[in-house]
Formats: structure tokens, C-alpha cells, sequence
């Protein structure tokens, strides 16, 4: 008999109005009904619904959706390739909109003062200033803090892109270290870990081997940080931070 309308609705995620709403105007007409006129739904129609549910995160109006998917000429198959292709595209621009977010909040807590231009420019999509707050209320007190701004007050828009080719270039070195199993707590990663740690002192403030490891315990416990990590490598933030931990250790 197929399965109710409140059985499916729970399979996916929708209501019962939904459904119905999907029914009325054809876009999901159940294939059977019960003796007592109710909807039963059958392996199709869930394929049908799974597709419907696709397009729909994906952002297509409900009219788009019906013309895709009563197309005489498509094959099924083109729809999942064509759903698997936009889903992994967003997934790419998820991801770069972490990086670019994780960005901007380096950039104000280092104090960047640049032109709109030069924000989007820099920074990527995101306006650094949503941050403000948020930077001078964690840091705003610290010793680290007034230094960051006080060397960020003389740099340049060609200094802020060096900065921000030099902690990429870190990253992509720790990612290939996860990549290739060397243990975090190996001399390499270490090595990595203590770079990262002399270029904050360099371009931002002193930071000291105990105040590294607050910053890696950050990348981890922080999820936007944790999220641009592991858009670089899954498992980076955890490597980065056990590295940071084994180099502190080293040097004590």
C-alpha cells in the first residue's frame, strides 16, 4: 500500500502541509490511494521527492523544479549529476567564504584600516568591520592587542597581502603534512608550528610559546576558526593545535 503522507513527511524532513501543497499543484502527486481516499506514496514518488528537495536547497523556485523534472528528455541520472555539480560548487564557495571570514577577523583584530575598495579587495566578500566589536571586546585590553595596532597603523595594503600570502603558505605546509601522515608532534610539524609562531611575533605582536598554544586551543574550540582550517584539510585545526602544544613543549 505504499507509504501515508505523515510517514513520508518524517522520512524527509517536511511537513504534512507540504506535501500536500506539492500534490495540489502537481509537482508531487502521489501515485496511490487508499480505499479511504488517502495519499500513499511509493518508492518513485520518494526518488521524485529526494529531487524535489535538491533543486529546492539549491534555490530553484518550485515552477523551475517541476519544468526540470517532468523534462520527457532527461534522464534521471542527469539530475543527480547536474544536483552533485551545484552542491559541490557551493560547497567550494562555502568554504572560500570561511577563509575569507576567518581573514577578516585577523584583520581587525590586527587594527586594518583600509578603503571599502581595498577591504573587498584583500578580504574577499566579507567587510572586515563586522568584527570590530567582537576583536576589541576579546582583545581589546591586551598588551598584544595595542601592539597589533600600533604596527598595523604604518602597514600598507601590499604589507596586509604579504601577511596574508605568508599564513597561507604556512597552512598549505601544515595540510601537506597532515596529507602525508607525519605526526604532529614530529619534528617537522614542529618546525611549521614555531614559523607560524615567530611570524605573529613578526608582523603582529609578541607571542610568546604559552600564548601560541592559547591560539591553538582558539583555532579548535572557536568554530569559525575550526571551519577555516578545515576547509583548507579536514583535521587541520586539530593538527595545527596539537603541533603548536608539541613545539611549546619543546621549547620549555
Amino acid at each position: 500500500m505504499g507509504y501515508s503522507v505523515g510517514q513520508v513527511a518524517g522520512f524527509a524532513g517536511v511537513t504534512v502541509r507540504t506535501l500536500h501543497h506539492y500534490d495540489e499543484i502537481g509537482l508531487l502527486v502521489p501515485s496511490e490511494r487508499s480505499h479511504a481516499g488517502h495519499r500513499r506514496y511509493c518508492d518513485d514518488d520518494l526518488d521524485r521527492l529526494q529531487q524535489i528537495l535538491f533543486y529546492r536547497e539549491l534555490g530553484f523556485p518550485l515552477d523551475e523544479v517541476a519544468a526540470l523534472l517532468d523534462d520527457p528528455g532527461t534522464d534521471p541520472q542527469v539530475h543527480l549529476r547536474r544536483q552533485h555539480e551545484l552542491l559541490t560548487a557551493r560547497i567550494t564557495k562555502l568554504q572560500e567564504m570561511a577563509a575569507a571570514v576567518q581573514t577578516a577577523m585577523e584583520a581587525k583584530k590586527m587594527g586594518i584600516n583600509l578603503t571599502p575598495e581595498e577591504k573587498f579587495e584583500v578580504f574577499g566578500d566579507h567587510d572586515p568591520d563586522q568584527y570590530a566589536e567582537e576583536a576589541e571586546r576579546r582583545w581589546g585590553d591586551t598588551d598584544a592587542y595595542k601592539e597589533s595596532m600600533r604596527k598595523a597603523a604604518s602597514y600598507t595594503k601590499e604589507d596586509y597581502q604579504r601577511i596574508a600570502d605568508g599564513f597561507n603558505a604556512l597552512h598549505a605546509r601544515m595540510a601537506d603534512l597532515l596529507a602525508r601522515g607525519v605526526p604532529a608532534d614530529s619534528g617537522e610539524a614542529m618546525d611549521v608550528a614555531e614559523e607560524h609562531r615567530l611570524f605573529i611575533g613578526r608582523w603582529h605582536y609578541a607571542c610568546s610559546h604559552e600564548f601560541h598554544t592559547c591560539l591553538g586551543e582558539m583555532y579548535v574550540a572557536d568554530e569559525r576558526f575550526a571551519a577555516t582550517y578545515e576547509a583548507i584539510r579536514p583535521g587541520l585545526a586539530v593538527y595545527m593545535r596539537d603541533a603548536i602544544l608539541a613545539n611549546g613543549v619543546r621549547s620549555s
